[in-house]
């Protein structure tokens, strides 16, 4: 079965890894552009480049974007991979005011089906433009040409969707976008009263209440959607994979089984990037899950670790709720070290108040050295803090909280 298996696989990683293509922004130095092929995780020999400038941005954002979000010089890169199924999956950096998702469900409305992207700039930029890199990357890497108008369409939806992210969050935003988007394409929704009463629905769905300028501007980008031809199938499993649902359980263990003999795996191209190429600030946010700033690459050295079968049984222990024992021994054996401390502290105390008055320079030194021992435990504490900071499993010494607030301060400052 295994050897079927791995016959079946590697077909699939060959056709990927030979259509795969990057964009780089026009105006990055030679410098940026080499560090961009380092964070993708890749080489110039290794793919096709097209090089993006602000005019090719223009073409498309030009009467729908504003003058400062499409600014004059382009930042933007992307790398692109076509594939065969599995929805569009994609991961950004450094994009400021695009998400991972809003770029996912726009690539829908332009009429790609199937693909795995990352968008990301060497520096923090808006994304806006990163669209336009993604669409030509796209055809060229897949060989299909995309409809100008579904172009259009996608971008002016990607502008909408920033600016409604700007007032109700990115949440409820793209929530809302999709809500409609789906139900647009899926009953086929032409007519613009229905349309708007789809829009109204889905906003109370995230209990938010549209101004009437964005009522008008969701309805009318629609009523623009409604009039291309979609595969609702394909459309509803990038949908899906935005909402998080996933594929069921064979299709998750297929996932798992294919990813070990080297085929497709769920994000492909995603799963290469190397965020500390970017800095130690980096954001990142990505359809797959999580957003963080530069962790990604320790959580993939973890999740590769182990083997085929270690891989098969930590399926079915998160299937079946298998692996809690585990948990709560390796907590009562963080604990013990702790009890212990204050049991000793507690009998060196009772045997010290039994000394005679003849031993009292002796019961102060053992008690000067019972208080030590909070001492060296605290100390102890203190390392495991640096460690939880350098990608170390944190420990029950209660400095995880004051970890997590300092991480939580650095993501307000980006």
């Amino acid at each position: 079965m295994a050897a079927a298996l791995c016959t079946a696989s590697f077909p699939l990683a060959v056709q990927a890894d030979s259509s795969n293509v990057v964009t780089l922004g026009a105006n990055l130095t030679q410098e940026q552009k080499t560090s961009m092929y380092e964070y993708f995780g890749t080489s110039a020999d290794q793919v096709e480049t097209i090089e993006v400038t602000n005019a090719d941005e223009r073409k498309y954002m030009e009467g729908i974007a504003s003058e400062e979000q499409i600014g004059t010089r382009t930042y933007s890169c992307s790398y692109v991979e076509p594939t065969s199924d599995g929805g569009i999956q994609v991961k950004v950096a450094n994009l400021t005011y695009v998400t991972s998702s809003m770029i996912a469900s726009t690539l829908t409305t332009s009429g790609v089906e199937n693909c795995n992207v990352v968008a990301a700039s060497p520096i923090a930029v808006s994304g806006t433009g990163a669209l336009t890199g993604i669409m030509m990357a796209y055809e060229t890497a897949s060989g299909e040409t995309l409809d100008e108008g579904q172009k259009a369409a996608a971008t002016e939806e990607l502008v909408t969707t920033g600016e409604l992210a700007d007032a109700v969050g990115d949440e409820a935003a793209t929530g809302i976008m999709n809500d409609v988007k789906e139900q647009v394409i899926g009953d086929g929704l032409t007519d613009p009263s229905e349309i708007q009463d789809a829009v109204t629905e889905a906003a109370k769905t995230y209990n938010i209440t549209l101004t009437e300028d964005q009522m008008n501007k969701i309805t009318s980008l629609m009523e623009n959607i409604s009039q291309y031809d979609y595969d609702v199938k394909a459309l509803k499993e990038t949908l899906d994979n935005l909402n998080g649902e996933s594929g069921g359980f064979f299709s998750n263990l297929w996932d798992s089984i294919t990813g070990f003999f080297g085929g497709d795996t769920v994000g492909g191209i995603i799963n290469d990037t190397k965020d500390d190429i970017l800095g130690s600030d980096v954001v990142t946010d990505s359809t797959l899950g999580g957003s963080d700033s530069s962790d990604s690459t320790d959580t993939s050295t973890e999740e590769e670790g182990g083997g085929f079968w270690d891989s098969i049984v930590n399926f079915f222990e998160n299937l079946f709720g298998g692996g809690d024992d585990s948990e709560e021994d390796t907590s009562t054996e963080e604990e013990t070290p702790a009890d212990t401390t204050e049991d000793a502290a507690e009998e060196t105390t009772g045997d010290t108040t039994e000394e005679t008055s003849e031993d009292a320079q002796t019961m102060d030194d053992n008690a000067s050295e019972s208080t030590d021992t909070p001492d060296s435990a605290e100390a102890s504490d203190g390392t495991a803090a640096d460690s939880i900071g350098q990608g170390a499993a944190p420990s029950d010494s209660g400095l995880t909280d004051n970890s997590v607030n300092e991480n939580a301060d650095t993501q307000a400052v980006n």
